[in-house]
């Protein structure tokens, strides 16, 4: 065996042990990435980032997706970013992709060991800027992609199938493989934890990296997922021919208070509690026949008997015409004022697109036009290996890695129905095996939210300090503290309860206080499948 002096030694074992040297900012430009290449790499001063214009194209009928948290802010997101590494890059896994990323770098002093990944809204096609600002500020290293085109709209999708592919799943993933490598070397060690925060779009994103890339991430926010996202569309368009199946069907705004208060006047009491929020829809039963006209009545007070039609069918899931099993739920009792975003004179805009772009590749396509079991048929065809529609659940691979899903959804959602969370939700448990609620899976169902914030209920809350939590204690808050604001000002306090149990007021207290409020199961006794 050969022989070394004590002194080689020595050198050698103080020179293996030296760290390795932390990258420069700049110095990132240079990195190598396959079918990537970097553009930029600048450092940005605090509190001086100001976002490029959203993009738009020619032909979009949505605006450019910017994730509902972010439009519903009331401050400047950007005005308390400390320092940071703007890294922008384009990546090409395939000959016909372009996929645009940023990575976001808080100075090592003020970053807190973790990546956290961030999702888009609609059809994407924009980096989601004030996501990145927010975990920036919350000491993460981030990362955010356009999915691979421009513009908040399908339209990329005619003759482009790689570029479907990029927007379905491969775009987040490779935006997570090279953002993951990028941060190693910013900081000369990996992160300690990866999460995925997302809404809408960004909670089908956070969901389908479980599925198909279970080591992307370690713990995963995705609130309102948009999860059946297909099905969603197709079903979404469905209510819309079902609520405009005449011209005296269709319901005008001016009533949607007025069918919204006979709601409130049935159900609101029901918790114990009158405060304007519902806070159990699931256990409300509302005909909304109370309101027919009568012999006589002025019509702009009461609901001719074609507008009751188009108000059950709203309220009412959409069944396969073949199968009879649910397509899409309908929207809950509370949600009326908002009845206009499915209800409306044309589908949703995010459905209108997926109908004109995927499903009948047809620009000009007329909602009139449609078929329930001609369009589901399309649907599936046009979708064979489940990318868009991201119906699985099963989530093992990434459960036995020990990762964690966080799930959250408004319950006066009017964009995706909010028992398409819990019906996704019980079907992962169920499918998995008793056990996991609470350990490996939660599910928060948020009275009077609407998509992702907004509405008369605490839509303020923390989803990514309760996942901290979550991993801290190994047991998901029974829990989680949230706030209502108006201008900024919380008017009212609430706990959150985690799924299936609700919010109980204790009788004594005021009821604006969550500290007079506790979770307890409550019988659900509208079916949700």
């Amino acid at each position: 065996m050969a022989r070394f002096p004590l002194v080689t030694m020595v050198v050698a074992l103080f020179i293996c042990a030296q760290p390795v040297a932390a990258a420069t900012c700049d110095s990132l430009a240079s990195i190598a990435l396959p079918h990537a290449h970097i553009t930029s790499a600048v450092t940005v001063a605090a509190g001086s980032f100001t976002p490029p214009p959203a993009p738009r194209t020619a032909n979009s009928t949505v605006p450019a997706a910017i994730p509902a948290p972010a439009r519903a802010a009331v401050v400047n997101p950007y005005a308390t970013l400390p320092a940071f590494c703007r890294l922008t890059a384009t990546l090409t896994p395939s000959t016909d992709s372009e996929i645009k990323i940023e990575v976001w770098l808080p100075e090592s002093s003020t970053w807190n060991g973790k990546f956290q990944a961030v999702g888009n809204g609609g059809w994407a096609g924009v980096i989601s800027y004030a996501a990145l600002a927010q975990a920036v500020t919350s000491g993460y290293a981030a990362a955010s992609t356009d999915t691979g085109h421009v513009g908040g709209t399908a339209s990329f999708a005619l003759g482009h199938p790689e570029k479907v592919v990029d927007m379905a799943y491969r775009a987040v993933h490779e935006m997570t493989v090279h953002a993951k490598t990028i941060v190693n070397a910013f900081y000369a060690t990996p992160a300690k934890l990866s999460m995925w925060n997302g809404c809408s779009l960004g909670g089908r994103q956070g969901i389908t990296e479980a599925v198909r890339y279970p080591a992307d991430f370690d713990a995963i926010v995705a609130g309102a997922p948009a999860v059946n996202w297909m099905m969603l569309h197709v079903g979404r368009t469905a209510l819309n021919r079902s609520a405009n199946a005449s011209d005296a069907g269709a319901i005008p705004p001016s009533k949607y208070p007025m069918l919204h208060d006979a709601v409130l006047a049935a159900c609101d009491a029901g918790d114990g509690v009158k405060d304007g929020v519902i806070e159990n829809p699931l256990a409300c039963h509302f005909d909304p026949g109370v309101l027919a006209c009568k012999t006589g009545q002025d019509p702009t007070s009461c609901l001719t008997a074609s507008q009751v039609a188009s108000a059950k069918a709203l309220y009412s899931p959409v069944k396969d015409p073949a199968t009879g099993t649910v397509v899409v739920p309908g929207l809950e009792p509370g949600s009326e004022l908002s009845f206009g975003v499915v209800g409306g004179p044309n589908p949703v805009a995010t459905a209108l697109e997926a109908e004109k772009y995927i499903i009948h590749r047809d620009a000009n396509w007329d909602p009139r036009s449609f078929t329930l079991s001609g369009d589901l048929d399309l649907a599936r065809r046009v979708d064979p290996d489940d990318a868009l529609n991201s119906s699985s659940t099963n989530l093992t691979a990434f459960f036995n890695r020990g990762g964690k899903l966080l799930m959250y959804h408004g319950f006066q959602d009017p964009q995706v129905p909010p028992e398409n969370s819990i019906n996704y939700y019980t079907s992962v448990v169920k499918g998995a095996g008793r056990g996991l609620e609470g350990k490996q899976i939660a599910l928060y169902m948020v009275p009077g939210m609407d998509h992702c914030a907004g509405g008369p209920g605490t839509d303020t809350f923390d989803k990514v300090l309760a996942m901290e939590s979550w991993l801290t204690t190994e047991r998901a808050p029974e829990s989680i503290p949230a706030a209502h604001r108006v201008t900024g000002v919380v008017q009212r306090t609430r706990p959150i309860c985690r799924y299936p149990n609700v919010a109980k007021w204790k009788g004594t207290g005021s009821t604006d206080d969550a500290a007079n409020f506790s979770c307890a199961p409550e019988t659900r006794s509208r079916s949700t499948q």
